[in-house]
């Protein structure tokens, strides 16, 4: 891997879209992760001009956009209620990653059950197989973030789902921090899916359902649950992922794409992102 794999997820900054955009190339990165889900990254804000000249910005500042975002929270696609304008929403955002030169959007599609006969497992299957297609037919890739499951059933939901067009947003935190899985194995069960990393670290510190862990995320906090007695996220190097292993199993596998390095805790998010890329470059 060379340093232009790395990436940094703009909003890790917390400063705005624009800001966010000249401190990834502050820290020395070579691409952009950028939410667009709300506000003005929503695809409904920005005219074909507005993307023209975003886009024109974020060359200037020598970057390009590794994917983006459209995790549109809740309880993913496992609803049917809920998916017809989800994956409205869905193809907008695939539409304005290839406006910004991208072919990936990430998501989290909700926690795959183990059930191959649940109503839960076909509406999800029905909602990947459409958002799949239609970014195949663009050329791009619709990736499910790993975490709520372990890497052997969300390979399982893949391999059945019958489009190119699925991919996977790699994060070995979340499957560290929630499920215990084993991020270095889990390259290999993915190998042919993974398009996208996320650079982040984290420890669990005591094991739950991960059903409940992502209710949490989804309704906005349940009882007196408390996320900080199950996980921590960590700077990179400082939690129980394996980087050195990890970053090996994605280069056997021959992955060619972008460490992208996301921070969502943390009091001094900027020097965290910047020793993050440092750490990456003396491994990659």
């Amino acid at each position: 891997m060379k340093k232009n794999s790395i990436g940094v997820m703009v909003d890790s900054f917390r400063v705005g879209l624009r800001e966010g955009i000249k401190k990834a190339r502050e820290v020395g990165a070579a691409g952009i992760q950028l939410y667009a889900v709300s506000g003005e990254m929503d695809p409904a804000n920005l005219s074909p001009a507005d993307r023209r000249e975003l886009l024109d910005f974020i060359k200037s500042n020598g970057l390009v956009v590794s994917a983006l975002c459209g995790d549109l929270g809740g309880h993913g696609f496992s609803r049917r209620e809920e998916n017809p304008w989800k994956i409205e929403k869905s193809k907008r955002i695939i539409e304005l990653a290839r406006d910004l030169e991208a072919t990936i959007v990430t998501t989290h599609i909700g926690v795959v059950p183990g059930d191959r006969g649940s109503d839960k497992w076909k509406i999800m299957q029905e909602a990947c197989r459409e958002l799949g297609g239609f970014a195949e037919a663009m050329g791009g890739s619709f990736a499910i973030e790993t975490g709520p499951e372990k890497t052997a059933l969300l390979k399982e939901f893949l391999d059945i789902l019958g489009t190119r067009g699925i991919g996977v947003n790699y994060d070995p935190a979340n499957l560290v921090m929630v499920t215990g899985d084993d991020p270095v194995a889990g390259v290999y069960n993915l190998r042919d899916y993974i398009v996208h990393t996320h650079a982040k670290d984290g420890i669990m510190k005591k094991q739950d359902n991960p059903e409940v862990i992502y209710n949490f995320f989804a309704e906005g906090g349940i009882g007196d649950l408390r996320l900080s007695d199950y996980f921590i996220e960590t700077p990179l190097g400082r939690g129980q992922v394996d980087f050195p292993r990890y970053v090996k199993a994605l280069e056997e596998i021959g992955y060619k794409g972008f460490f992208t390095v996301e921070r969502e805790v943390g009091e001094n998010p900027e020097k965290d992102i910047q020793e993050a890329v440092w750490f990456l470059e003396g491994i990659l």
